[in-house]
């Protein structure tokens, strides 16, 4: 089984950023654990400030992979273009939040994504991560 993690801006800056809402750790620590708990899955990760370089990373693996975990960042409230190419490609796709985003400003009550997505994790801190993957491996 193969599952593509994708992160979208700014999340390059976990541990360091807000820590206050985004914790501590690096994504990358954090990929570290997730490889060890799922050995038979393939998690490759992918990070990208640019929206572009996202919709391509979607195109490139929509139609190859298992399950597609998407933290799209601020694009997850404003871009139409993300939303039509999860639309466009086959692999399922879940889309996570580290923090809840229905705690947080107005502007973040609002998925642009989440219709095209098979659902949507939000509040539980890195572990958003864990439950999106955790689903995708039940067939």
């Amino acid at each position: 089984m193969k599952i593509q993690i994708i992160n979208g801006p700014n999340l390059n800056l976990l541990g360091v950023r807000e820590k206050s809402i985004y914790g501590d750790a690096s994504f990358e620590s954090y990929l570290v654990e997730l490889r060890k708990r799922y050995p038979n899955v393939d998690i490759e990760y992918y990070q990208s400030n640019v929206e572009g370089e996202i919709i391509n990373k979607l195109h490139q693996i929509g139609f190859e992979y298992d399950g597609i975990v998407l933290n799209a960042g601020a694009y997850t409230h404003t871009s139409i273009a993300i939303a039509d190419a999860i639309a466009a490609i086959n692999t399922p796709v879940i889309e996570v939040h580290i923090s809840n985003v229905h705690k947080r400003e107005a502007f973040r009550h609002h998925s642009a994504l989440a219709a095209s997505c098979r659902g949507v994790i939000a509040g539980f801190g890195m572990d958003s991560y864990r439950l999106a993957i955790e689903n995708l491996t039940l067939k």
